[in-house]
């Protein structure tokens, strides 16, 4: 080893206190540690191919991506939480430059004015869409807003059950159960048709459109929530809410969704950014960052952090949230999104999705075997009860370069969810009817 101090590793424990560490906690060895662990998976050989160039290990890369059946080369009518939308041209070369693309959380606001703009811009486009009073800076995804809510609704209402429809995403649903087990916050299941709810019910959480694409009589479950004293909780889809009414003409309290749809690639799953936004008398429960407007000693527009109830800021007791991951450069990217389109551009999307789903239901349904298996007025999905399972069916559509809808079998016999969004042309939704039509 070279004399250099530098090259030499830096070991922070020596044997002295790794012996002692070890007796403490009744170990003979650092191997002793690792006993659960089935010694033949302790340490498994590495099956690591030699070396390759750049050029041969970039051309065995494409080779392994070309091999992903994906929306990006097939037509998919897949949804189910995340969805197809085109993303203006523009935005990519714009979010990833430099100053965006490496800015991280900005503790020093005097120096981080163009990222809180940028935050402050996206909490008021999301307000303005879903017709609530504020938002917050973003969350980690549409599951983690819906399962925040439920914890700020029991502060509010100091209370410890919540309430969710049947018809919420079911992986919202679990992050709801995830996020509320450890703090003691009972999770109960109602219907769409419930009439009433349990005794000190803090909440009742929603979807809209729900997780079969249909609208439900969200007025009727907000007037019962709050008959019952507790809070209407909504997790809505930002596109469709240019089209539909927005959370805030439901008497929502707290409002949350998925960013994703607001031209966010959908990357296999991510990273997305979530939105929340409540009335404003329940501000100081709210999860997450707030960035505020307000001007300096010279009178010149200036952004500030007005809110931070993250463990790291307060004390913990008063902490609403332990969000440690900025989203916003997602959130960024929703936000030109937004900004480019404006609120005629954001309608005629959701007016496209709503009338080409449509369209597709109609052509689907009169096929022989084939019928909509469930009744409403429903946005960008809507399930299909096929004559064979959806599993074997998705097989037989990729045989024709085409990504079907979720099976959802377990819920509806038979059932796939199919989605339809402004990208998929007539020809596209002709092309996955004709192929349906071979498959009896």
């Amino acid at each position: 080893m070279s004399d250099l101090p530098f090259a030499s590793p830096y070991v922070p424990n020596t044997d002295e206190d790794r012996a002692a560490m070890l007796a403490e906690v009744g170990a003979a060895s650092i191997d002793d540690l690792f006993t659960d662990i089935p010694a033949e998976f302790r340490n498994p050989v590495l099956r690591i191919p030699a070396p390759m160039s750049e050029m041969d290990l970039r051309q065995e890369m494409e080779r392994l991506a070309s091999r992903n059946f994906h929306a990006g080369a097939h037509p998919s009518f897949l949804g189910a939480g995340v969805y197809n939308h085109y993303s203006p041209a523009v935005i990519p070369p714009l979010v990833t430059r430099g100053e965006f693309l490496t800015s991280y959380t900005p503790y020093q606001p005097e120096v981080s004015q163009g990222t809180l703009q940028g935050t402050f811009e996206f909490q008021t486009m999301m307000a303005q869409i879903f017709g609530m009073e504020v938002s917050n800076a973003g969350m980690y995804d549409g599951a983690s807003a819906l399962a925040e809510a439920a914890l700020m609704a029991c502060r509010v209402t100091k209370h410890a059950r919540v309430a969710i429809l049947s018809t919420v995403n079911p992986h919202y649903a679990e992050a709801v159960r995830a996020y509320s087990g450890p703090q003691d916050i009972e999770v109960y299941t109602i219907e769409p048709d419930a009439t009433e709810l349990q005794p000190d019910t803090a909440a009742v959480l929603a979807q809209n459109p729900n997780f079969f694409g249909y609208i439900e009589d969200l007025q009727r479950l907000s007037d019962m929530a709050h008959a019952a004293g507790a809070l209407f909780c909504l997790s809505a889809d930002p596109i469709a809410a240019a089209m539909l009414q927005p959370p805030g003409a439901y008497g929502a309290d707290i409002a949350t969704g998925e960013g994703q749809a607001l031209g966010v690639p959908m990357s296999f799953g991510g990273p997305y950014v979530g939105i929340f936004t409540c009335r404003k008398e329940f501000i100081r429960q709210l999860p997450g960052r707030i960035v505020g407007q307000t001007v300096d000693t010279q009178g010149r527009t200036g952004y500030v952090l007005t809110l931070q109830p993250r463990e790291q800021h307060i004390r913990r007791e008063h902490a609403t949230s332990n969000i440690c991951t900025s989203t916003a450069l997602i959130g960024l990217w929703a936000t030109m999104y937004t900004a480019l389109m404006g609120k005629r551009g954001l309608r005629h999307v959701a007016e496209l999705t709503y009338q080409k789903a449509h369209y597709a239901a109609g052509r689907i349904a009169e096929l022989p075997n084939y019928d909509i298996a469930l009744e409403g007025t429903f946005f960008q999905e809507f399930v299909v009860r096929c004559p064979k399972p959806p599993a074997e069916i998705n097989l037989r559509l990729e045989e024709h370069g085409i990504i079907g809808g979720l099976d959802v079998s377990d819920r509806i016999e038979n059932g796939m969810l199919f989605c339809v969004t402004e990208v998929n042309s007539r020809e596209q939704i002709d092309e996955l009817v004709a192929a349906l039509e071979g498959i009896r």
